[in-house]
């Protein structure tokens, strides 16, 4: 009888401490990770913004956590091609992605029909990591100083002013339609493939105005050969710090439009690597040579948790989406 009761405790005991182990695997993985080199998966070419931030994280996730995390270039598809590869690889933590999280949450929608990957179910945020501001800008033969005499002229001249845009679904061409919508103004969409083409016809005079990303824009306001009217943040930029917002030049309230960056895993990435993720991009993000860094690129640094950066996913991907139906914006 002893015997038996003594191998009934034994059994007992293994199968408590295999359900301990199991509860712990989480916590113990966290610890062991990462144990090889990380893939940072950027779905554009070399040299944009999306490139320059996600080489700047891999450096400096690469110090933090004692591993290479490589950059990897995989454009394409107005950044679908890469997004698709990170939301189907496997969610062990070695293979991220950078994306473009504006582009991404209008894709959501405006490419529906081809994309391959839900972007709210196929992959989950670890962090927003920063943001490009735009600005509203105007071929200095227009005859406008500012947000309220564009308006004003606009409607005074119905069919006469234009806008470039980067791409049918650019956060560029968005932030006009935006404008539009809530202005009630009516202009003249012409779509380029990719800034510099929109800019070099609008500094022509081939087209007339634009919303452009401070970075792209600077150099031209600072020469004039282009006129800023407002920027489309909720706070005026340090670049351009006499131009005011949108909110401030017209009136409109809660104008908010970013071209927003951020790291994102596969879907089923356990929360442990996700939280060990966060908490080393959170420390780098608070480094002044990293914001140094950044703003050099035209970028401002805009740290979100991963609740919050899932929360803010969610809600551009449904604010683009009224924009996106509002407007009747199709994809190229």
């Amino acid at each position: 009888m002893n015997r038996f009761i003594q191998r009934r405790f034994w059994i007992a005991a293994l199968a408590t401490s295999a359900v301990l182990c199991g509860a712990g695997a989480s916590p113990v993985l966290a610890q062991a990770y990462p144990n090889k080199p990380i893939k940072l998966v950027v779905p554009f070419p070399p040299g944009g913004a999306t490139d320059v931030i996600g080489r700047i994280m891999a450096q400096e996730l690469s110090k933090s956590l004692g591993q290479q995390v490589i950059v990897d270039n995989r454009s394409g598809g107005s950044g679908n091609i890469g997004a698709d590869a990170v939301a189907k690889a496997p969610n062990d933590g070695y293979t991220l992605l950078m994306g473009a999280m504006t582009s991404h949450a209008i894709n959501a929608t405006l490419q529906k029909a081809t994309i391959t990957y839900d972007l709210e179910k196929d992959l989950t945020a670890v962090s927003i990591v920063g943001v490009v501001p735009l600005v509203f800008v105007v071929n200095p033969t227009v005859p406008v100083k500012n947000m309220k005499e564009f308006i004003a002229y606009a409607k005074a001249n119905p069919g006469k002013l234009t806008y470039a845009s980067s791409g049918a679904g650019a956060p560029q061409r968005l932030a006009m339609e935006m404008l539009m919508k809530i202005t009630g103004i009516d202009i003249l969409h012409v779509p380029y493939k990719g800034s510099g083409p929109a800019m070099t016809d609008l500094v022509g005079g081939q087209v007339l105005s634009m919303a452009e990303t401070v970075p792209a824009a600077l150099s031209f306001i600072q020469s004039e050969r282009l006129r800023p009217l407002a920027v489309s943040t909720a706070k005026r930029v340090a670049q351009l710090p006499d131009v005011p917002t949108v909110t401030e030049a017209t009136g409109i309230p809660n104008f908010d439009v970013v071209s927003m960056f951020g790291i994102a895993a596969p879907a089923g990435t356990s929360k442990a690597i996700i939280d060990k993720l966060n908490a080393d991009i959170r420390v780098i993000l608070q480094r002044p040579e990293v914001q140094d860094r950044m703003l050099a690129a035209g970028v401002y640094v805009n740290y979100l948790n991963a609740n919050d950066a899932t929360k803010k996913i969610n809600n551009e991907v449904a604010m683009w989406a009224k924009v996106i139906k509002d407007a009747n914006i199709k994809a190229d």
